[in-house]
């Protein structure tokens, strides 16, 4: 998750997808619009339907969401392994194809997820957190975010770029999320760098700051790779790698602080209703193996769940 737009949300769902890999099977979950995404990009080569190959009105299998799904080989971040597979899933329809309506609700995904059988669950999220859990306390409803931090084995990872005005907003955000009564010893931070050097002395600070108040604090440093070849870098820089590493270590460290070691078995999810209803109607995840929406609304939901 992310308080403002460009704070590195997709490279670091990127290295937490490697990361978690070398732990069991892994899904990243595109949960941005096609056109403000960069994950479709990466779907050239493998002829997939993607979100869209998932019908809104009918049972879904998990084969059918493994063949929607692209796989994804990279650079693994562990130093023990050559490389890492994992999925991703996402809208990989032509420009001009009509818009889908993803489901606002965490637990939708919850459940897709949970009918693809994955370990763990990387969410590249898109609303501004903060704004977000404004909104929601006006309406009296309970947002998105709360809505992620909820879902079992949640370990949110709030990222923002390593600069001053990146920080400040990361602060203000983390303000928000503890007038708000979320587990901040829950969240871990990743710290995203636009350039090579020294971060500045804001960010150092922030760092410090809150340090003692989230889980971890990870620093990504800057990678050309990455800019140059967006989302199919194949060559990352060694130190990116490690960056990678920490952010999976934080995650799963985090969780068995809070859960166990080794976790629980996942939730199984309710029966779905017959009456179709909109995503933002389904207060909890639907069965594994089922489904369920109104008309043009795909809805869908794992042991462990990270949103970045």
């Amino acid at each position: 998750m992310a308080a403002t737009g460009g704070s590195g949300r997709t490279t670091v769902a990127r290295l937490l997808g490697a990361g978690l890999a070398s732990s069991g099977s892994t899904v990243v979950l595109d949960l941005a619009p096609r056109l403000s995404s960069p994950w479709p990009a990466l779907l050239a080569e493998q002829q997939t339907g993607g979100l869209a190959a998932l019908p809104p009105d009918r049972p879904l299998t998990r084969s059918a969401v493994l063949q929607a799904c692209v796989l994804q080989r990279t650079p693994a971040v562990r130093v023990d392994a050559e490389e890492c597979a994992w999925y991703l899933l996402t809208d990989g329809q032509a420009w001009h194809t009509r818009p889908l309506e993803l489901p606002e609700n965490p637990a939708a995904w919850y459940q897709l997820a949970a009918i693809g059988g994955w370990q763990a669950v990387v969410g590249d999220t898109v609303h501004p957190l903060a704004h977000d859990l404004l909104a929601a306390r006006c309406a009296g409803t309970t947002g998105r975010t709360r809505g992620w931090y909820d879902l079992p084995f949640s370990v949110p990872v709030l990222c923002a770029a390593a600069t001053a005005q990146g920080m400040r907003s990361l602060q203000q955000a983390v303000m928000v999320l503890h007038a708000e009564g979320l587990p901040l010893r829950r969240t871990v931070v990743a710290l995203v760098a636009t350039g090579d050097g020294r971060p500045p002395v804001a960010v150092r600070a922030g760092a410090a700051m809150l340090t003692s108040r989230t889980a971890a604090v990870v620093q990504v440093p800057h990678d050309p790779h990455v800019h140059a070849d967006s989302l199919a870098a194949a060559r990352l820089r060694p130190r990116t790698l490690q960056a990678g590493a920490r952010l999976a270590e934080a995650v799963l460290a985090t969780a068995h602080a809070a859960w166990g070691h080794p976790l629980p078995d996942a939730p199984q999810a309710a029966p779905a209703t017959s009456a179709p209803r909109p995503a933002s109607a389904i207060p909890a995840p639907a069965a594994a193996g089922s489904a369920s929406a109104g008309a043009g609304t795909h809805v869908f939901a794992t042991p462990a769940v990270t949103a970045s």
